[in-house]
């Protein structure tokens, strides 16, 4: 299952996080969010132990995405080391999501 990271919790679980972290920011009401959302999931499961798959709702947490920039959902950041190395918006494919968690598992600390 993947975290469910807020405002509150972000700085300890994705930016003071050992491993990469992917965060998806999406809504309750957007259409793409859900279509991605079993993928995310899948991902949670499928990276344990390698990556961190996390998940944060816009609509109750709006201090982060502002300070993100985020302007439309879902937006995924990839993050290693506390820093922002790529993001992905829109309902993308499990593959790019996969890829780009695999690049930055194999990338040294």
């Amino acid at each position: 299952m993947a975290l469910q990271v807020t405002d509150a919790n972000f700085k300890d679980e994705v930016l003071n996080a050992d491993q990469p972290v992917l965060v998806d920011f999406w809504a309750a009401w957007c259409g793409p969010c859900r279509m991605i959302a079993p993928t995310i999931e899948e991902l949670s499961g499928e990276f344990d132990g390698k990556a961190k798959v996390a998940k944060m709702d816009v609509d109750h947490n709006p201090q982060t995405p502002m300070q993100y920039g985020i302007r439309s959902i879902p937006t995924l950041l990839f993050f290693k080391d506390g820093q922002v190395v790529d993001q992905l918006i829109g309902a993308v494919s499990k593959k790019a999501l996969t890829d780009k968690l695999n690049d930055l598992v194999a990338q040294p600390a």
